[in-house]
């Protein structure tokens, strides 16, 4: 299948990685001196699961130049969706499908306003991963699980080719009826992973078990869903307790990308985890005094982190 990585950062290096190791033509569309040394060295992997490099990788900084394809995997980090969805414009020819593996539970919809609801698929990816040097991206965690599907909840030819071309990957990957349920579950444990980290700037294995703060991880999960419930998304009765667990199981040097950000003083992706919350709150008349306390604090840090960038 001839993919387009857009974003070629972490999820989007080690995925596009390991679909081009499968044998797949993909592209990774990426910038700076991260992209030079794709051009210049290959793309190498450090991964749990086993390391590798793609060499020769191809490797672009415009879109444009690629020509049509079939397949597009939308990494960028939330604040730039909407650039990203127009940059990926001349790529996307009829049959094109483009799959968001970005955080949050809006990312389907802010590409699709741009492309064409009709190519999208809705999804979701478990995974921990970040750029270790200029082409290169290490694998933390031992998980790296992709579920998507048809935001209408058909099966379809198009997403069983998806379906294929993924798992030939080694990705744990699975088609689901219910892409929005599963949106709305992962988006209970990323935010309130999100939240404690960023706040503790701790690896999870430091904050997890300490009672007051998994009462925090607790809270913002139950807000998350009580949000779910207000939207007739029928999230599983047991889904913070299964959260909880999935916490609990991770590895205990795991931090969220919004974490990862954060630390280093980087623009992050507070609006799309910990900020909608309180706007959708807000829209639906369900309170969430915890995630605005959360976003309150960190608030601060983002607005600099985007004066320092615009400086």
């Amino acid at each position: 299948m001839k993919i387009a990585i857009m974003g070629s950062g972490g999820i989007g290096a080690y995925y596009g990685g390991r679909l081009a190791r499968a044998g797949h033509d993909v592209t990774f569309i990426a910038r700076g001196a991260h992209l030079e040394a794709i051009r210049k060295n290959g793309l190498q992997v450090k991964s749990v699961h086993g390391d590798f490099t793609v060499q020769p990788a191809q490797a672009t900084d415009n879109p444009a130049k690629i020509g049509p394809v079939e397949l597009v995997l939308v990494c960028v980090k939330t604040p730039v969706t909407e650039q990203a969805a127009q940059a990926i414009r001349p790529i996307v020819a009829p049959q094109t499908v483009v799959m968001s593996l970005q955080n949050g539970i809006d990312a389907a919809e802010r590409i699709g306003a741009t492309i064409g609801m009709e190519h999208m698929l809705g999804a979701a990816t478990w995974i921990s991963v970040a750029i270790e040097a200029p082409g290169v991206v290490r694998h933390f965690s031992q998980f790296h699980r992709i579920v998507f599907g048809e935001l209408d909840g058909y099966t379809t030819r198009r997403a069983q080719a998806v379906l294929e071309t993924l798992q030939s990957s080694g990705a744990t990957v699975e088609l689901s009826a219910d892409i929005r349920k599963v949106l709305w579950t992962k988006f209970v444990f990323i935010a309130a992973a999100s939240a404690a980290g960023s706040l503790t700037r701790l690896e999870m294995g430091d904050y997890r078990a300490v009672p007051e703060t998994r009462g925090l991880l607790t809270g913002i999960m139950r807000e998350v869903e009580t949000l779910a419930r207000a939207q007739n998304i029928a999230l599983d009765g047991d889904v913070v307790e299964k959260s909880l667990a999935f916490i609990d199981a991770s590895a205990p040097a795991i931090k969220s990308s919004m974490q990862r950000d954060i630390e280093i003083g980087r623009v992050s992706e507070l609006e799309a985890i910990i900020g909608v919350i309180g706007r959708k709150g807000r829209e639906l008349g369900v309170p969430t005094p915890i995630a605005d306390v959360v976003y309150a604090a960190l608030l601060p840090i983002e607005q600099k982190a985007q004066r320092t960038k615009l400086a």
